[in-house]
């Protein structure tokens, strides 16, 4: 049986949703229809087709008392939109449904493992979330919370571990056993990932730390996700209060992916190489799946808290997810791009080859603002002298998106200041790529209000939102120095409602 707060929220969607316009929305992205949705959650595979919830307050546009919205399909692309799955309506989560993950149990129920939260006020009068994990299992629409939730609460941590930064469960089956990774705040003051282990999804048991941050990348360590790539181990995690580290990592809530050895015997990752997820400047809670033909596929948030308060003006819906990406590991560095099923929705071809290019220039058939394209540049000089190379898009004269590439000092830069946003927020972000000898080949997703920026087959990705009108929708490039390129552009064109 449904709760009253759940059946509220259902019933708000399938009043306000349908009369959103169209054009306001992504085209292929997911967002929440209505309201605000921030991470993304129980991304899996439930009975041939692949489910993704998220965080989501329906309600208003702000961040609120967290539900779980849903949505499906069947390749990544275009999506349906399901009813509210979870509500804060118990005493041990009457304050938000927070992350988590899902998984199909063996007699064929879908697990839901999500963050209960509940606020309670400190001795010393502060008022903290006390957070547990909770079960919920159903059958892939309505979900029942579990007679022993919650399961895994402060009694469950190791010593020093803080129940009131206690967040996040992945969960995952192998070999018939059950296991998740979590969230923690150790007595350092920075972040942890803990191992867990049960025989039935319900009762767990702590298997050990399986990294933990040490003060070295932020504090506390959000929305975990472990599993074996190509060979290596990965580790994802989502680091509040970042400081900056060269290019590498920035400052703020940030990403972060460490590679290495899992040493079974001590539930430990040895580390080989930490690196960040995504240079741009909106990407943050990342979280996998494992397609059935053997893929390993992430999704995003496609915000950063430090811009979420930065909306549009008169927004129905806030936040919305990356574009599903598909992962490898390759000479100890993650690798993603673009889940293949996209191009399936490529149509009309637009190709150059050999464009010499020394100023500015424009090229016919080259605009949009649904599109996917791919740029190669390279010298067009046996000496390999340009001194940078960019890309202006989601254009009209007055507003613009730019890329830009310095092969000298081998940086690409992101710049979206003068895509409309009227606040003072970091619109700008660099970082290194490896050098190529001025070769360079950019992979640009455009959706309405997003660009999507891969670089040089998947090395590196780089995520904004751009607010611009979407009537701007203007390319043009230009080279300081002289250059050839090659252009490979194609519209994207879905059938049924955008997402």
């Amino acid at each position: 049986m449904l709760s009253e707060k759940l059946q509220k929220a259902r019933d708000f969607e399938t009043k306000y949703v349908p009369h959103i316009p169209k054009e306001a929305r992504p085209y292929f992205h997911v967002t929440g229809g209505i309201g605000w949705i921030n991470d993304p959650n129980g991304f899996s595979v439930y009975k041939g087709e692949y489910h993704l919830f998220f965080q989501y307050h329906p309600y208003s546009t702000k961040w609120g008392p967290m539900h779980w919205g849903h949505v499906k399909t069947r390749d990544f692309v275009t999506w349906e939109r399901l009813p509210v799955a979870l509500a804060p309506d118990m005493p041990y989560d009457k304050d938000g449904c927070f992350s988590g993950s899902a998984v199909e149990m063996p007699d064929g129920r879908m697990l839901i493992l999500y963050t209960g939260v509940r606020m309670v006020r400190k001795e010393t009068g502060e008022i903290r979330d006390y957070q547990t994990q909770c079960v919920a299992v159903g059958d892939g629409i309505d979900f029942e919370k579990h007679e022993l939730n919650p399961v895994l609460s402060g009694k469950d941590l190791p010593e020093g571990g803080s129940e009131f930064d206690f967040r996040d469960p992945k969960v995952w089956i192998e070999d018939g056993r059950y296991y998740l990774v979590v969230g923690n705040r150790p007595a350092d003051g920075s972040g942890s990932i803990l191992l867990y282990d049960s025989e039935d999804g319900f009762k767990w048991n702590f298997l050990g730390v399986l990294s933990s941050c040490h003060n070295q990348y932020g504090r506390m360590w959000e929305c975990p996700d472990f599993f074996p790539l190509d060979g290596k181990y990965v580790l994802l995690t989502s680091p509040q209060e970042m400081t900056a580290i060269g290019l590498e990592f920035h400052a703020g809530n940030g990403t972060v992916c460490l590679i290495g050895e899992y040493d079974r015997e001590h539930h430990h990752l040895d580390r080989e190489n930490v690196q960040a997820i995504d240079y741009g400047l909106d990407f943050y809670a990342p979280q996998t799946l494992l397609t059935p033909d053997g893929r390993r596929v992430m999704v995003a948030w496609m915000q950063n808290w430090e811009t979420s308060n930065c909306q549009p003006r008169d927004a129905r819906f806030f936040g919305q997810m990356t574009l599903p990406r598909e992962l490898h590991v390759r000479d100890g560095r993650l690798i993603q791009n673009p889940v293949r099923e996209l191009e399936n929705y490529r149509s009309f071809q637009v190709l150059y080859r050999d464009v010499m290019l020394s100023g500015a220039t424009t090229l016919r058939n080259v605009r949009g603002r649904v599109l996917d394209m791919t740029v190669t540049v390279r010298p067009a000089l046996e000496s390999g002298a340009y001194r940078s190379f960019k890309i202006n898009l989601a254009s009209d004269g007055e507003y613009s998106t730019s890329i830009r590439y310095k092969p000298e000092a081998n940086t690409v830069r992101v710049d979206r200041t003068r895509c409309g946003f009227p606040h003072d927020i970091i619109n700008v972000r660099d970082f290194l790529v490896r050098p190529r000898n001025g070769n360079i080949k950019f992979r640009i997703i455009l959706d309405r209000y997003s660009m999507e920026l891969f670089v040089n087959d998947g090395e590196q990705a780089a995520t904004s939102v751009v607010y611009t009108d979407i009537s701007a929708d203007a390319i043009s490039f230009e080279a300081d120095g002289t250059v050839m390129m090659d252009v490979e552009k194609y519209d994207l064109i879905f059938g049924g409602d955008d997402q």
